[in-house]
C-alpha cells in the first residue's frame, strides 16, 4: 500500500510550506511538512486516530488532526491511501473539502 498525495493536497502542502517559511522560517517549515508526511505514513498502521468524514460532506473518507490542520484521506480503488486535502483548523471545512474533493 502506498500513500498518494492527490492534486488538491499537493497544492495545500505547498501553501502550508510557504506560509510557515514566511512566518516562522525555513527550518520550521521543513519540520512541519516532514511531520505531516510522517503522519501520512501512520495511517495504514492506525498510528494516527482517524475518524469517518461526517455524512454532510457526501463522501466516503476519513480525517485526522495534525497540529493546526485536518488531513482528509480515503482508500483508493487500487488499495492505496489517497491524501485528498489538508485544511487549516480555521478554514470552513465543508466548503473547502468539497472544492478539493470534487474539484
Amino acid at each position: 500500500m502506498a500513500i498518494r498525495v492527490q492534486e488538491a493536497a499537493s497544492v495545500r502542502l505547498d501553501e502550508i510550506y510557504r506560509y510557515t517559511r514566511e512566518t516562522w522560517g525555513e527550518a520550521q517549515a521543513e519540520t512541519y511538512v516532514t511531520g505531516l508526511f510522517a503522519a501520512f505514513e501512520k495511517i495504514e498502521t492506525r498510528g494516527v486516530h482517524s475518524r469517518a468524514v461526517p455524512a454532510e460532506f457526501g463522501v466516503e473518507g476519513y480525517f485526522f488532526r495534525y497540529e493546526r490542520h485536518f488531513v482528509y484521506w480515503r482508500h483508493l480503488s487500487n488499495g492505496d491511501i489517497g491524501i485528498v486535502t489538508i485544511l487549516h483548523e480555521r478554514m470552513h471545512q465543508i466548503d473547502r473539502f468539497k472544492e478539493d474533493f470534487f474539484g
